[in-house]
């Protein structure tokens, strides 16, 4: 949905990303996302399986659903500018592809892209290897697009 874009304000704009960032850590550490062993516990469902991040999820699923309606019923950000929401409907095969690399790499590292950077606080080797790795893979993602000529990826890294 775009809305008419109003009077940006990038210092609450950056005051409002720091404070979700900052409630987004602190539930990934408080549901323990942030412990690689409690997400492969989750993943173990033919072992000892531990359905507490189901509850996670739910909840997580609860609230975009919520914010999603919230954001549909105003005609600007809190912060200014205009929404950008996906407007795409179909599935492509990169997101097929990504899909199953997230999960591959989720079950192996018990990490996922946001609960590993907020996992960086702990200065575990563990989470320092899976963030350097996945900033790795998005750096060959984006240097091989560029080589095929594909589009220029937007919100790179780079």
């Amino acid at each position: 949905m775009s809305s008419s874009p109003s009077k940006s304000r990038p210092g609450l704009t950056t005051a409002l990303a720091f404070a979700a960032g900052l409630l987004f850590a602190v539930g990934l550490a408080l549901a323990g996302m942030t412990q690689p062993s409690k997400v492969i516990g989750f993943l173990d469902v033919t072992g000892a399986w531990d359905p507490s991040l189901a509850f996670v999820m739910v909840g997580a699923i609860a609230v975009y659903f919520a914010a999603t309606r919230f954001v549909k019923g105003r005609s600007a950000p809190f912060a200014g500018g205009h929404f950008r929401l996906p407007t795409r409907r179909d599935l492509e095969p990169k997101l097929w592809i990504g899909a199953g690399l997230f999960g591959i790499g989720w079950g192996l590292a018990g990490y996922c892209p946001g609960p590993g950077i907020a996992s960086l606080g702990t200065g575990a080797l563990s989470a320092l290897s899976f963030v350097g790795s996945m900033a790795l893979g998005v750096l060959l993602y984006e240097g091989a697009q560029r080589l095929r000529g594909g589009r220029e990826p937007s919100g790179s890294l780079v």
